[in-house]
């Protein structure tokens, strides 16, 4: 009797001992440097850095935005050449979305304050939608883009720009995908206007859009959505709660090997905040550092 008492607090106090690490989890911070190879890069971009951050979810119960005003110190630090953030700056759109998009927006404005160009989309938890079936809430998305830009924060939707470096005429364009669940998106779109050949970097926020994008159009392309996968198995991010929760198919975590179009490269940046529970376990935020190469 007494060694089934054992046998069944083992695995009990185990359980409480994961739930404890994983609200715990979630205030550390892990800087990823990755290398990503851009054909035709111009010679003043050859080593210049590229930082991302993704899926703060303010506004989820016990959220984390501290680990998003870390990770923006952290790029001011660094002073890469530009920021992408890929999307779901809050979580719920009720009972206040004024102040969550204002805490939101509060972690990215001091990056403009610090003169690193900033760019970002908009995820679905944006539009309002914790599900493909929840109806986009447009006026939400709105209200957040206006207060984003009134913050300096460069918002695009199936659109490409050209980021450019003090002095130096050689652009780099980044284009940029809204919304998938939102039914935003529109690739060819995104597209136009980027003369054939030229280097360029692709940001959205479901990494399910990236399987659209023609071969050889995205040769760096990031995203989010994904938070890793949330909790899972140590190293090992294709096992996790997402893998079972998730119908549609979900590269949770890093270099999407073998996914896409042939000369297209996705990297997914396991985010900072959570989703229904704010809980992380063995998949910490993450906060992306890119260093971009011609070869």
């Amino acid at each position: 009797m007494k060694s089934l008492k054992w046998f069944l607090l083992g695995p009990l106090g185990l359980l409480c001992l994961l739930v404890l690490w994983g609200l715990i989890e979630p205030h550390f911070l892990n800087v990823e440097e990755e290398t990503a190879v851009i054909p035709n890069l111009p010679k003043a971009w050859e080593g210049q850095k590229i930082g991302q951050l993704s899926d703060f979810q303010v506004g989820l119960w016990a959220d984390n935005p501290d680990t998003g005003h870390r990770g923006v110190k952290k790029l001011i630090e660094v002073q890469p050449a530009a920021v992408f953030i890929s999307g779901d700056f809050i979580y719920h759109a009720k009972p206040d979305p004024a102040a969550e998009i204002e805490e939101a927006v509060s972690i990215v404005r001091p990056l403009v304050e610090a003169g690193i160009p900033t760019y970002a989309v908009l995820g679905n938890h944006d539009y309002g939608m914790s599900s493909k079936k929840a109806p986009p809430d447009t006026e939400l998305a709105s209200n957040l883009e206006t207060e984003l830009e009134t913050a300096g924060i460069v918002v695009l939707k199936n659109e490409s720009t050209q980021m450019r470096l003090p002095n130096s005429d050689e652009p780099l364009y980044l284009a940029a995908v809204g919304s998938l669940w939102a039914k935003q998106d529109d690739v060819s779109k995104t597209l136009e206007g980027i003369p054939a050949n030229s280097p360029r970097v692709v940001m959205m926020h479901n990494p399910d859009t990236f399987e659209l994008f023609p071969a050889n159009s995205a040769p760096l392309a990031v995203a989010g959505h994904t938070h890793g996968g949330q909790m899972r198995l140590p190293a090992s991010p294709q096992w996790s709660w997402l893998r079972f929760t998730q119908d549609d198919k979900v590269y949770a975590d890093g270099w999407a090997k073998g996914y896409g179009k042939p000369g297209n490269n996705l990297y997914v940046n396991i985010g900072i905040g959570m989703s229904m529970v704010p809980i992380r376990i063995f998949c910490p935020p993450e906060l992306t550092i890119f260093t971009l190469r011609s070869s």
